[in-house]
């Protein structure tokens, strides 16, 4: 299941025209891959492409979500997951891709529009007691240029990660 968060929880139709919204801690798919990123700025679009490319494979015990930037409300998607994966371009991280686990931060902090991954999770903390596992996959990405497309070089780490992702979500990693 895509469903799509822009400013916040706003979701929109799939290709069927059926409004897909967030499962929530109930019935909610056993990981959550957010895809963080702007898809007009070149290669600040990784986050998104991977989310489009992962839709496509129809993996089972999986549910994607697109975000422009993390907020408050994205602890209400983590609820009920046994991982969470956030997918986001890096200027400066290792090629093709880094694949790290994250732990919460030490502390909040001032709350913003927009959110680290590991502020999220502290967040989550706080209000609903420990997290689900959470890793980071920081994609590399040469050129965030306003209105540029996805950089070659950009485009075969995101094809390196998605093969990444589709191993690393065997089944038995999903299953209870």
């Amino acid at each position: 299941m895509v469903h799509n968060g822009v400013m916040g929880r706003m979701h929109t139709p799939d290709s069927s025209g059926q409004t897909l919204l967030p499962t929530g801690a109930t019935g909610a798919a056993a990981c959550l891959i957010i895809g963080v990123g702007n898809r007009g700025r070149g290669d600040d679009a990784l986050g998104p492409a991977l989310i489009e490319q992962l839709q496509a494979l129809e993996l089972a015990g999986v549910e994607l979500l697109e975000v422009f930037q993390l907020q408050v409300e994205h602890c209400l998607d983590l609820q009920g997951r046994r991982q969470v994966v956030f997918a986001d371009a890096s200027l400066q991280g290792t090629a093709p891709y880094a694949f790290e686990p994250l732990r919460p931060a030490a502390r909040v902090g001032a709350l913003s529009h927009a959110l680290a991954p590991a502020q999220l999770l502290a967040l989550y903390r706080q209000l609903y007691g420990e997290p689900p596992p959470a890793h980071v996959l920081a994609m590399r990405g040469y050129d965030f240029t306003p209105g540029a497309a996805l950089s070659d070089a950009a485009r075969r780490h995101l094809h390196a990660a998605v093969d990444f992702l589709v191993h690393w979500l065997a089944p038995d990693r999903l299953a209870g």
